[in-house]
């Protein structure tokens, strides 16, 4: 039997975050696709659309008209998900049947009022701005609700159905799963080792080189060990920070800057504004802003769905929703190949409209 190879044989690797195994199986990218094929993103989004609800002086569903806004433009989601109060569900003794109290404020965040901008097609200038309103909704429903959920679900594919440039902020009265896991799992590593997990590991990671994509004075770009989805990556401070406001002027400046660039590589995979998940997970708001939080780090994660091309996507079906999610590639292999794309986005090369 030859020796092990994580870039052929089969494994399984632990993600100490959410206590939960994934399995790496990096033969199977060789597996002929036979299966659906999403069509190319269409690139052809006007700049202002007078029909489109999130465009400067258009009436929303609602009724209400939007400003004629310059940068950034906050508003709350007309159809929300939680919402400010209502009555509490009746208690049950069941415990096959429990239900429990669900408020929160959903909001909208405009990045600029261009529809046909990304991100990574945003100057550093406009991100800053748009790192400033993250920071100012962040604060200001931290100190109302438990847990306060930054996410840009970017492209048809992830679901977005508006193309403007956005995002959504949704405040929690509870603690929602995942962070709920993350929340133990730090707190167990931090009570066990007396280190912070995920300071702990960037350390690791910047000895071993194996992972890292991009890194900046005060942000490292990466693909996590444990990484489930393709390309996901995550981005990670170099110093202990607990929550997003904690930032410094200087980390904000230099955020602005390399997620223009890890956006820019994205997009240059597959030369598409790429789709993904994006969202901040730092130390939970309302009463924990009072108690010892020093297990947590901030960390943004990046979910894409795509697996070989600009149309072929990462299913998560059958083993992956019945027993344990499973990859095709490992993270160093991801990792290596976002490494190697260029800096430059693929829309403002020489010779390019």
């Amino acid at each position: 039997m030859s020796d092990f190879n994580a870039s052929d044989h089969t494994h399984r690797r632990y993600n100490p975050l959410v206590d939960e195994w994934i399995v790496v199986s990096p033969q199977r990218a060789k597996r002929p696709w036979l299966g659906q094929v999403e069509k190319a993103a269409a690139d052809a989004t006007p700049r202002h659309d007078p029909k489109n609800p999130l465009c400067p002086r258009v009436t929303r569903p609602n009724g209400q008209v939007n400003p004629d806004y310059k940068n950034t433009f906050v508003f709350d989601n007309d159809f929300p998900a939680l919402l400010p109060d209502g009555p509490e569900p009746p208690e049950n003794d069941d415990p096959l049947f429990q239900s429990g109290s669900a408020h929160g404020k959903c909001r909208v965040i405009c990045f600029h009022p261009w529809s046909d901008l990304t991100l990574p097609l945003m100057n550093v200038t406009d991100i800053r701005c748009v790192i400033d309103t993250w920071v100012k909704e962040s604060v200001d429903l931290g100190k109302k609700f438990r847990w306060v959920q930054i996410f840009e679900n970017r492209g048809a594919v992830m679901g977005c159905s508006n193309p403007h440039p956005h995002c959504q902020i949704w405040a929690c009265s509870f603690f929602p799963d995942e962070p709920s896991k993350k929340d133990k799992n730090q707190r167990t590593f931090k009570e066990k080792y007396g280190k912070t997990m995920l300071v702990d590991y960037l350390e690791k990671e910047l000895v071993k080189k194996e992972r890292i994509i991009l890194e900046s004075k005060h942000w490292v770009w990466l693909v996590p060990y444990w990484a489930t989805w393709p390309f996901e990556t995550m981005l990670l401070p170099r110093r202990h920070i607990l929550r997003f406001e904690d930032q410094t002027d200087e980390e904000k400046n230099d955020l602005s800057q390399i997620l223009k660039e890890l956006l820019t590589v994205y997009d240059n995979l597959f030369e598409v504004s790429f789709p993904y998940c994006m969202g901040w997970q730092g130390a939970p708001t309302g009463s924990s802003l009072t108690e010892d939080c020093s297990h947590w780090q901030l960390h943004g994660v990046f979910y894409p769905p795509l697996l070989r091309s600009a149309t072929v996507k990462k299913f998560m079906v059958g083993f992956e929703m019945l027993a344990s999610a499973q990859r095709d590639m490992t993270a160093e292999q991801a990792a290596e190949r976002l490494r190697n794309l260029p800096r430059v986005h693929y829309k403002n090369k020489e010779g390019s409209q």
